[in-house]
């Protein structure tokens, strides 16, 4: 994934991580879900307890407030949707985004068993040329949609982009699934969609930009409210 996210150095920046301090992850706030309502529709998240630093940051985010009003910024059909520029919540049209956040970053999480099948959530972060920890934007995050592979789509993605094997289970989900194999162990994964799919399909189709703020919905698709609900079998 190309370059998303500066550190922000303005006083706003720094003003959010002050107010970031009052905010605190109860026991209780880990057993929840979280719900995004979008003017598509609403995707409900799990967040993963495999990855404590970024599920409780992501908690954080939520219960603050910061990511309500966000624009889903950066969409591309069979690959993504991008969402968390804090910058974004009253961005004219046209404006190109992307380098929002709260002015840090959070380390990276990277587990075997998490990997980038459809609707996984999964954080942003700098390129590795300015970036070779790997770690995560404060709060930019993308729900994976993808395509399925066949096996010599897989073998090319071991070859070209991996240099290592994908596990067979994890080939199966792939070749029936889909999903983005080749950001496996270079993006953390720190949750999954376990209600909302076909708002994820819904939004990965829009219309976007071809110019300046390439890859942003030429209509905007907004988060209007997230917040933590309570967990149910889906």
């Amino acid at each position: 994934m190309k370059k998303i996210f500066l550190l922000g150095l303005a006083l706003l920046s720094m003003q959010w991580a002050f107010s970031q301090k009052e905010v605190t992850v109860k026991k209780k706030d880990r057993k929840r879900d979280v719900l995004l309502q979008t003017n598509y529709g609403d995707i409900i998240l799990r967040l993963s307890d495999s990855t404590p630093l970024h599920r409780d940051n992501f908690i954080k985010l939520v219960k603050s407030g910061y990511y309500d009003s966000v624009l889903f910024h950066r969409v591309i059909n069979r690959f993504m949707i991008q969402a968390g520029d804090g910058d974004s919540k009253n961005a004219q049209a046209g404006k190109p985004l992307g380098n929002g956040g709260p002015g840090y970053t959070v380390p990276a999480e990277f587990r075997p068993s998490l990997f980038h099948q459809k609707g996984v959530l999964a954080a942003a972060r700098q390129g590795d040329d300015v970036n070779p920890q790997k770690a995560s934007s404060g709060s930019q995050f993308y729900i994976v949609q993808g395509k399925t592979f066949t096996d010599n789509g897989l073998d090319s993605v071991e070859t070209y982009r991996l240099k290592r094997k994908i596990p067979a289970e994890q080939r199966e989900v792939y070749k029936t699934i889909g999903g983005t194999p080749h950001l496996d162990q270079n993006y953390t994964i720190f949750g999954k969609v376990v209600k909302g799919l076909d708002v994820v399909d819904k939004i990965a189709v829009v219309p976007t930009s071809k110019a300046e703020d390439r890859d942003r919905p030429l209509q905007d698709v907004r988060i209007i409210k997230a917040k933590l609900i309570k967990r149910k079998k889906y």
